[in-house]
């Protein structure tokens, strides 16, 4: 199998599986004060200073939480419910129009919660960026204080953000910054997105961790107020008895991903975009003009559905994912390219080729020995209609 779909999921690192083996055989409740439950304990804290490290951030700042759509959605309450009492109450929500659903569904939720809070839609350029124009304009309009909700790099595009412009913007307008990470992490460096961001957001299975495990790292002074109370977990910030073996897990893969940050895929992604191009002439390439994650592809080739073409790949032993995204039985074109302004037909015909820390060149050549076999069986079939 060829599997190139490690934004969706990256495959279990080595480390991180006999981390959790470890854990397992270990066993203790890490809020217990006996010997196994200071075991456990001293896993966990290992595991929180490995994220730190990934993130550039301090290690008392780091709550562990169930997964990125928790640690987003616990950001988003976090500070919004932790400036109600505040001086400077938080009455409107910036979201770029490209954030993840964890991150769009849960603001407009709490539109309907928060009396007096507003969301708005920032839009993107045509190569998938935020508009810091647009944003300028926007914090300028209205009262009250601001929380401005702005990915790292895009899950689907994988195009980076302006974050610094982003933050320099929100720094003049006394607003507070979120940044979703999760796709970021273990790709690019983090240090300087960490330093300007109030809030900010890892999951470990991106980067070679278990699933059910994420991170929400809180600046200190930021708005915070917990969202699950209980035993007074991760400082009374998360309660609940901590996944030791995730979070174990996600500690190592952490480690493993910040020492091979420098191994960057971006040969692999160039080769075989030039190879795609080579055998598709027609294909789109999406963000290609602008500042992408190394290990991200997103094209179309016109006139052959997303779904058609998953499938045919599938059936060669080819892993990719599509640019659609499936509610309810039924394909919707991905609201990703739609804020680029990219025609429905096309974005119908999206396909994601993303590469992670066990991908090789022979991944590459066989995936385009992939989409050769399927072009060879569509394009004639569709000249002579």
């Amino acid at each position: 199998m060829i599997y190139l779909d490690h934004n969706a999921t990256s495959p279990l690192r080595p480390e991180a599986k006999a981390a959790m083996d470890r854990a397992l055989a270990a066993g203790g409740n890490p809020s217990s004060v006996h010997a196994a439950g200071r075991g456990a304990r001293a896993l966990i804290e290992e595991a929180r200073e490995h994220v730190a490290a990934l993130a550039g951030a301090r290690v008392q700042d780091v709550i562990f939480t169930g997964g990125g759509t928790e640690a987003n959605w616990l950001a988003l309450c976090g500070a919004i419910y932790g400036a109600l009492d505040a001086e400077a109450r938080i009455t409107r929500l910036f979201v770029s129009a490209i954030e993840h659903d964890s991150v769009l569904a849960n603001a407009n939720a709490l539109t309907e919660r928060v009396p007096g809070l507003r969301v708005d839609i920032l839009p993107v350029t045509q190569d998938g960026a935020i508009d810091p124009e647009a944003l300028r304009v926007a914090l300028r309009e209205g009262k009250g204080r601001a929380l401005l909700a702005v990915m790292a790099a895009n899950n689907e595009t994988g195009v980076l953000q302006p974050i610094e412009k982003v933050s320099a913007l929100a720094k003049e307008a006394n607003a507070l910054l979120l940044v979703d990470a999760i796709q970021a992490a273990g790709k690019i460096a983090l240090d300087g997105i960490c330093a300007v961001a109030d809030y900010l957001t890892l999951s470990a299975h991106k980067l070679g961790g278990p699933q059910g495990s994420g991170a929400l790292i809180v600046k200190d002074g930021a708005p915070f107020s917990a969202q699950i109370l209980g035993g007074g977990q991760e400082k009374s910030r998360q309660a609940g008895t901590e996944n030791v073996c995730g979070i174990a897990g996600f500690g190592a893969a952490a480690k493993a991903a910040l020492r091979d940050l420098a191994k960057a895929t971006i040969a692999l992604r160039d080769d075989f975009e030039s190879e795609l191009l080579r055998a598709a002439p027609r294909a789109v390439l999406f963000g290609a003009n602008t500042g992408r994650l190394a290990n991200t592809s997103n094209f179309a080739l016109p006139g052959i559905s997303a779904e058609t073409a998953v499938m045919a790949l599938d059936l060669e032993g080819v892993c990719v994912s599509s640019g659609a995204a499936c509610s309810s039985g039924k394909v919707r074109p991905s609201h990703v390219l739609k804020a680029m302004g990219i025609g429905e037909d096309l974005a119908r015909s999206a396909l994601r080729v993303s590469f992670g820390w066990n991908s090789s060149e022979a991944d590459t050549h066989g995936a385009i020995a992939a989409l050769s076999k399927l072009l060879s069986r569509v394009q004639p079939r569709a000249a002579a209609e």
